[in-house]
């Protein structure tokens, strides 16, 4: 029987081995259990079935392959026939078993398959679900009605301690209704109370008076308004400007990585501006800080000096210098050639201007303490280049560095600082000369965002002066308002520029360059002008001027030879001895009389009075 099955199993042997090596060209392998079970069922199973049979196979078989077939085991003929059973009964079963495990294994993966797909498409529909039903609940949410709060409900309000979390959701509901306002606004209300009530909510939920918090509110649309209301809650990145008459960008800023402070450049528009993002030592107490290596400077303070480009061996005055950051920056420019009015009215300050002055290596400056209207008188008119007049001003684009402007600023206060820098840009343009070769510039700046500050003051010198705007030099920033609200300014005005915290990362700014083009002035104060200078003027001042016309009026009586009628008429008197009121002679000239002139009139006047008392005394000596 053995030998019968060797016989009847040999055959079937070489086909497989055939195919094999034409399939697998160089590889050679002896048939194997997978070779004869695939042969046994082929004609009885499919060949999705046959193929999944076969893999199984070849995973019990390639253990045994690596020994070989079991007839390798067997050196003697006598073991032959126990070999031939044990394999044809190794075959049998493997047959057997293969076809209840290619069964069993394709039914399993099959059902794995449907179960993997169920929950698959059960996870997907349950996502579904979910994202329409949350879709829903946005668009329920808005298109809920926002309605404003009555009056007996701001009252309770105003009762209890503020709810902050309400007022900002108020606030943003407010803002969305704004926004949308055609679609989401509550019937009877009008845009004006929910502006009413975004200022209200505003001023108490940042600190904000209700002046201020209204002039933001007329200046931005409610989404900018509310990115820039939070962009004054953040600190501003530190800068530091390098000091170019020490050392280089580049050197500093090696130097400082390697004392711990980490840094960047500023920006492509800036050549010796570092930004400070951290620093384990104190910023402000260095060796380099210390030896005017650097000056630390807000980036927006870069941007005046920057627009005026002052030029090498020019004369150049900074009309409100202190505490020096920029006086220095134009030093550095010039590289100390030429030279620097450094004025200050403050006498306090002068100690930080010099200071700064000193640790900075600026050797072309004088520093000087005089009210800036009055410098066209010390160091003469169209005898500089350039000015640069950084004015006093309100400060409402530092409201980062300063809260308390939130709530100290009231339309009084602007009107007074616009009163002052208008003066001060009238001073600036007469001490600059129109014929320079390489200058005639005045560059006028605020750290304020106020129309008035700004944009009005340059208005009045356009009309007051023979100058035109010119661009700044600045390749950023958003161009000043030609209109706004009820002003209708210059449309050469589009060339100012103006910087906000939260677009440009830094300090409300404003920036205007002017070009004087002549040394003449246009028609003096008009009537309109006149009560502007009328009510500016402090009680005290038109009272002096009444005191000095007075004093004058008794001498101008008594003169009447035509050389004292020319004299009349250069102290700025009619020629016909007659004395003007103090409007009609402001109406004819600004100018008033000199204290030299004051003086002399003074002392004609205690003249006579001594005459007239020593009249009485002589009569009674007569008498006797």
């Amino acid at each position: 029987m053995a030998a019968n099955k060797n016989k009847q199993a040999k055959p079937k042997n070489p086909p497989p081995k055939k195919k094999q090596r034409s399939q697998l060209f160089a590889e050679k392998k002896r048939p194997t259990k997978k070779d004869e079970a695939f042969d046994d069922f082929s004609d009885d199973q499919s060949e999705e079935e046959q193929l999944e049979a076969a893999e199984e196979l070849l995973d019990g078989d390639e253990e045994v392959s690596d020994f070989g077939d079991a007839s390798d085991f067997s050196d003697d003929d006598d073991d032959a026939p126990l070999a031939d059973d044990f394999l044809q009964g190794g075959d049998g079963d493997e047959d057997k078993d293969s076809d209840s495990t290619s069964g069993s294994g394709s039914d399993s993966d099959e059902s794995d398959i449907e179960e993997k797909s169920r929950a698959i498409d059960e996870q997907r529909a349950r996502e579904e679900e979910d994202a329409q039903a949350e879709m829903q609940m946005n668009i329920k949410e808005e298109s809920d009605e926002f309605r404003l709060p009555t009056k007996e409900e701001l009252e309770a309000e105003q009762q209890r301690p503020p709810d902050l979390a309400n007022l900002q959701m108020r606030i943003k509901d407010i803002v969305r209704v704004l926004s949308n306002f055609k679609d989401l606004r509550q019937e009877g209300a009008t845009r004006k109370d929910y502006i009413d009530q975004l200022k209200m909510d505003l001023g108490s939920y940042y600190g904000y008076n209700e002046f201020l918090i209204g002039v933001l509110v007329d200046m931005f649309p409610v989404v900018e308004l509310m990115e820039l209301i939070e962009a004054f809650e953040k600190p501003r990145p530190t800068c530091i400007r390098t000091n170019t008459l020490r050392t280089r960008r580049r050197d500093l800023a090696d130097t400082l990585s390697k004392r711990g402070v980490e840094l960047d450049q500023l920006s492509k528009w800036s050549k010796v501006g570092l930004v400070v993002y951290n620093s384990h030592v104190p910023i402000g107490a260095t060796p380099e800080y210390l030896a005017g290596f650097y000056y630390i400077q807000g980036a927006s303070s870069f941007l005046p000096v920057m627009a005026l480009a002052p030029q090498e061996k020019e004369r150049v005055v900074d009309m409100a210098a202190a505490p020096g950051g920029k006086t220095t920056y134009v030093a550095a420019l010039m590289k100390n050639s030429g030279l620097i009015f450094a004025n200050e009215m403050r006498e306090a300050r002068l100690k930080s201007l010099t200071a700064n002055l000193h640790r900075m290596g600026v050797t072309n400056t004088i520093v000087c303490n005089y009210d800036g209207r009055e410098l066209p008188k010390v160091l003469g008119q169209n005898s500089v280049d350039r000015v640069l007049l950084d004015a006093p001003c309100s400060g409402t684009g530092v409201i980062t560095k300063d809260p308390s402007v939130k709530t100290s600023k009231s339309l009084d206060d602007i009107q007074k600082c616009a009163h002052l820098q208008k003066q001060l840009i009238l001073a600036a343009i007469d001490m600059v000369d129109a014929n320079s070769k390489s200058g005639g510039y005045i560059v006028y700046s605020t750290c304020s965002m106020m129309v008035p500050e700004n944009e009005a003051v340059i208005d009045y010198a356009l009309k007051k002066r023979d100058v035109k705007v010119v661009p700044c030099g600045l390749d950023f920033g958003c161009p000043g308002y030609i209109r706004f609200r009820e002003h209708r300014f210059h449309t050469s005005l589009e060339n100012t520029r103006r910087f906000y915290p939260h677009v440009h990362n830094m300090d409300g700014f404003f920036v205007a360059k002017l070009k004087k083009m002549s040394n003449t002035k246009k028609n003096q104060v008009s009537s309109d002008d006149l009560e502007t200078v009328e009510q500016s003027q402090r009680p005290e001042e038109i009272d002096s001027d009444e005191d000095n016309i007075k004093e004058l009026e008794q001498p101008i009586k008594k003169q009447s030879t035509e050389g004292e009628k020319k004299s009349l008429k250069k102290n700025g008197l009619p020629g016909n001895g007659k004395v003007e009121s103090p409007a009609t002679s402001k109406k004819r000239k600004r100018k008033f009389p000199s204290k030299e002139e004051i003086s002399k009139a003074r002392e004609e006047k205690r003249n006579t009075m001594r005459e007239k008392r020593k009249q009485p005394r002589e009569v009674k000596k007569s008498g006797k």
